[in-house]
């Protein structure tokens, strides 16, 4: 079959499924989400053995260890898969939550209630687990959904997916609930993004490179999860051995993600006690540090700072370090190169505290504490879908209750209107 007409196929499925599953109790709902958590710890060989493969092609290529990183399935991942789809299940319903109730003077009853978007594509990139969360979320939320995974991960997504499916149809949702693309042309992203009688939403996750392909080219309502420029600013109020462990964990954690610190802002009265030890270690942990001329006087090893280097998402053990003269100016470097997902302040002072949570224009802003907890799952929300820095919709992760829309649903007693 040609590829645009396997991907209209896909994609009318979807569609007619999309107007069932929003009918399905939330009692099957869970137990599905249970049973489908349960087998992928029993399947947890096949899925060590498609990873794999994986790997080692992204080896051969020579792609980064923090690539890798995001590629690699093993004990802990597979078991953190399992327990965001239990977590989901524990979640309360969105669908026909009662936003608000009200009667008109007339008689009229009007009720705003949660409903399911529709049928919703996600493409993505490199990190197999997407593929579970996803699914899972939107089975809990009453979507459809259509998956399209990078190629460098193709075999790990088809073992997760065609064992999520085999669930799927032993409770017999409709064919359409979850899809996957195992076409890795570019073609095939071009077809799903043209398609918006079919298709209610298109959620990019990945680099910057594909969320723009991706923004130019859809016909259909994109939500953008961005690249993550995340800053810690470190205040002339912090306490600075908490600042030394927050930033360290911000940026060596797991630095191949887009949660983790990009760029280091540091208060000029603090800098000269603050930095020589925390550079020090930094840079045993492997990370290559790139310094504006004021960080380079105070630590003479570092290299130079680019123009371009504040705006950029390295995903990789490298940070920018910047030394600033006021809290006014680190909001301002922050609002102007960061990408409006993370941001944090260390300090002690609450109205400096105030200044910079009401000040920075990011989807999430953190007080003494590591931007990595920017997560659905550290959020409480069971997973998520990407983390959103636009702004219309959703913002910040986006979970169950991002994944409905609404209705008006209006009660008379024969009322008419005059």
């Amino acid at each position: 079959m040609k590829i645009k007409q396997y991907v209209i196929n896909m994609e009318k499925k979807a569609k007619a499924a999309s107007w069932v599953l929003p009918s399905v109790p939330t009692e099957t709902k869970n137990r599905i989400l249970l049973a489908l958590a349960d087998s992928l710890l029993k399947n947890r060989t096949k899925l060590f053995r498609a990873n794999r493969k994986d790997l080692a092609q992204a080896q051969r290529q020579g792609l980064s260890q923090a690539f890798l990183d995001r590629l690699l399935l093993d004990e802990k991942r597979i078991d953190a898969m399992a327990q965001s789809l239990e977590n989901i299940a524990r979640l309360a319903d969105p669908v026909g939550q009662v936003i608000k109730s009200y009667r008109r003077p007339n008689g009229l009853l009007i009720k705003k209630v949660r409903v399911p978007i529709g049928v919703i594509a996600i493409i993505y990139e490199a990190r197999p687990n997407v593929t579970s969360d996803c699914i899972g979320l939107c089975l809990k939320s009453g979507n459809a959904v259509i998956l399209r995974g990078g190629k460098e991960a193709l075999n790990s997504n088809l073992a997760v997916f065609n064992i999520l499916s085999q669930v799927i149809k032993k409770y017999h949702l409709p064919e359409g609930a979850i899809n996957l693309i195992r076409h890795s042309q570019r073609k095939a992203i071009d077809i799903l993004l043209s398609q918006q009688n079919y298709i209610d939403l298109v959620i990019p996750r990945g680099g910057e490179g594909l969320i723009r392909l991706v923004s130019k080219k859809s016909q259909i309502p994109v939500i953008k999860h961005y690249k993550g420029i995340c800053h810690v600013y470190v205040d002339q109020a912090a306490d600075l051995s908490l600042a030394r462990k927050v930033v360290f964990n911000a940026k060596v954690q797991r630095p191949g993600v887009c949660n983790a610190m990009e760029t280091l802002l540091v208060h000029r009265a603090v800098a000269k006690r603050f930095l020589p030890e925390m550079i020090r270690k930094l840079q045993a942990a492997a990370v290559e540090i790139r310094g504006c001329p004021q960080a380079r006087r105070i630590v003479k090893t570092l290299k130079k700072a680019s123009a371009q280097d504040w705006s950029r998402e390295y995903l990789d053990l490298i940070l920018s370090v910047k030394v600033v003269p006021s809290l006014k100016q680190a909001i301002e470097h922050i609002n102007r190169y960061g990408s409006r997902h993370s941001d944090a302040i260390i300090s002690q002072d609450r109205l400096r505290q105030k200044e910079f949570l009401d000040g920075v224009d990011s989807a999430c802003v953190y007080v003494n504490a590591s931007t990595r907890f920017t997560d659905g799952y550290e959020f409480g929300l069971g997973a998520e879908m990407g983390i959103s820095t636009d702004k219309i919709h959703c913002r910040g992760p986006m979970a169950l209750e991002e994944l409905t829309t609404y209705k008006y649903k209006i009660f008379g007693k024969g009322q008419i209107r005059t």
